[in-house]
This record gives structure tokens, sequence and C-alpha cells, in this order.
């Protein structure tokens, strides 16, 4: 079963029908504007990029950032935790718009 080891020992895994359909995974997902906040733990399907879109509660967002990261333990690296960062879609795009903006000057 796919899961994910919160900091405070709680076990997060996705349901067994949406892993046998795209092999999803969870991620903690943090909306990285000012002040961030968690969205919390989601599933998403593992091969997740930047720049692609997510709806979470019926919200659009966009991915900034796809982190994974990894502890030692007895000698193998074994992975620790999935995250995104995301912005919501009006965010990303306004953002993209004010760096060309900025590189032309």
């Amino acid at each position: 079963m796919a899961g994910f080891a919160c900091a405070q020992g709680l076990q997060i895994s996705c349901r067994k029908k949406d892993r046998e359909r795209d092999s999803r995974h969870p991620y903690k997902v943090i909306e990285i504007t000012p002040p961030p906040r968690s969205l919390g733990v989601r599933c998403f399907p593992s091969n997740l990029q930047c720049g692609e879109s997510v709806t979470i509660e019926g919200q659009a967002y966009t991915i900034s950032a796809v982190t994974h990261r990894y502890q030692l333990r007895k000698g193998k690296y074994e992975p620790s935790e999935k995250r995104l960062d995301v912005l919501s879609t009006g965010r990303y795009i306004l953002n993209l718009y004010l760096d060309n903006l900025y590189e032309q000057s």
C-alpha cells in the first residue's frame, strides 16, 4: 500500500482503487503564495511535473516545484517525503507575465 508517514506519526494512504487506476502516490501539498499554507496530503499520479495543473477542492493550481526527499536508513536511502509546491493558476500566469516584463526591460 502506498503510504506517507506524517511528522505526528499518522499514516496516510491512497485508496486501493486509486492506486490500481494510475498508480497514485501521496504528496504533501503547499500553496507557496505568501504566507505559505498547507493544503494537506493528497493523492496524485507519480509522474507530475512543474507547470502541470491540478485541482484541489474545486480550485485550480499550477505546480511550481516537485520535491522528493530521501532519508538514509540502515545504509540505504529510502523515500521520506513527496512534496508539491503550488500556486493558484491565476497567480502562476501573473508571475510568468511579470517575469517576462522584467526580462524585456
